[in-house]
Parts: C-alpha cells; structure tokens; sequence
C-alpha cells in the first residue's frame, strides 16, 4: 500500500516571515512608539485568515487586501506597493534548519506532498530553496480553495490518487490543518507545534513534535 506524508508549508517546512517582512515593507511609516506591533501584525494575520474563509481568489490577493485592511483598521497609508513588495518576499523563504535533513529520511520509505495555501509561482522558489523534491505539490490555485475548507484536502487526495486513509499529514497550523482534519479519516496526524501553543483534547488524536527533527524516527524511517 502506497504511504504518503503531506506537509503544510508555510509555518512547517518553510519559515514563513511574513510578520518581520512587513515591519520591513512598512518601516517609512511605522511609529514604533505609537504603534503596538503585535497588536498590529495579530489583526493582519487574523484577517489573513478571514479572508480565505470568503470565495476563493489569489493567494497574491488575499495578501494585497489583508494587509491594506490590517493597515487602515491602524490607521497606517497603504499603498499598491506595500503588498507587492510582500508578494515578492514570501519566495525567498527559506525552510527551517532541520527540514532538509528530515525530509530526505522520510524520502527513504514514503511519498512527500505539499498541500499548501497559495499560488503555484509563489510556492515553487520556496520549495527550490528547501533543496528536497517532492512526490506532489498541491496548492490553493489548484484546488480553488484555501484550507481549511475540506475542499482544499479533497482535491489534493483525488489529484494524489489516494484515500484519507493512506495519508499521515503534519502541519503547524492548527486553525488550518489540525482542526478540519479531524475527520477526513486521515490515517494519522501530527502537529509540529513550533510556538508551544496549547493543543486541545478536541481535536485529538494527534501527535505533536516541537519540530521536524523527531519526525522520521516517529514515522519509523
């Protein structure tokens, strides 16, 4: 029986940093001394997260309208160039240190995915940059939906070609993978909880690593 691991990218594999970028796109005009900065950066990444609730458009999109919002709700100037010069950053992401290794000794006894919410041109430098080849890369565009809608996972177990069943998928994003996944029959999950977030008996059963390095030994490889 085919064994395939899929892997939420952004937060899991890739060091997604989009927070410290922003400050960087935005430093002309952020007043550090009258601006709350987590305050800030908490309300763009909850309206990240709102907006790929609604119907589904680009993820270059979703990350142009989120930050003017996030930008307005503080009273900030947005401009068209805000958004573009963070589109631009999120491919030149690199992975976290120990993801290279990790996956290569996964490659030794499973298929690897990505199911990712994004646009195919964005992910394909990140996973340049990861150095490690991937069996199948499904993304938003694709799918036309966003995690955490089942739709999103469902389309990436059709293109794949196998049942729930088969699959052991890790992720860092708990409201994005953790929660919809519970009932897909999936037949395992594991949580790479990089921020020592609090999980929830709720949503169990799950394993929970702070970090890929633990992965393949968990997985028997």
């Amino acid at each position: 029986m085919r064994e395939i691991v899929t892997f939420d990218a952004y937060g899991t594999l890739v060091d997604f940093q989009l927070g410290p970028t922003t400050l960087k796109v935005l430093a002309d005009r952020l007043d550090l001394d009258g601006l709350d900065v987590d305050e800030f950066l908490d309300d763009f990444r909850v309206i990240r997260f709102q907006a790929v609730l609604e119907p589904y458009r680009p993820y270059h999109e979703v990350l142009h309208s989120s930050l003017e919002t996030a930008m307005r709700l503080h009273g900030l100037e947005y401009r068209a160039s805000d958004g573009d010069a963070l589109v631009e950053a999120v491919p030149t992401f690199g992975p976290f240190p120990e993801v290279p290794d990790a996956l290569r000794a996964l490659k030794s006894r499973y298929e690897i995915a990505i199911i990712s919410n994004t646009d195919d041109e964005l992910i394909a430098r990140n996973i340049a940059n990861i150095g490690v080849e991937f069996d199948h890369v499904i993304t938003a565009q694709q799918a036309k939906a966003y995690k955490p809608d089942r739709q999103t996972f469902e389309h990436a177990y059709r293109t794949i070609g196998v049942d729930p069943s088969q699959v052991i998928h890790t992720a860092q994003g708990w409201e994005y993978d953790l929660i919809p996944t519970r009932d897909l029959g999936l037949r395992r999950r594991v949580w790479i909880n990089r921020y020592g977030r609090p999980g929830s008996t709720a949503y169990q059963p799950y394993d929970e690593l702070p970090d890929l390095s633990g992965l393949p030994a968990l997985l028997g490889c």
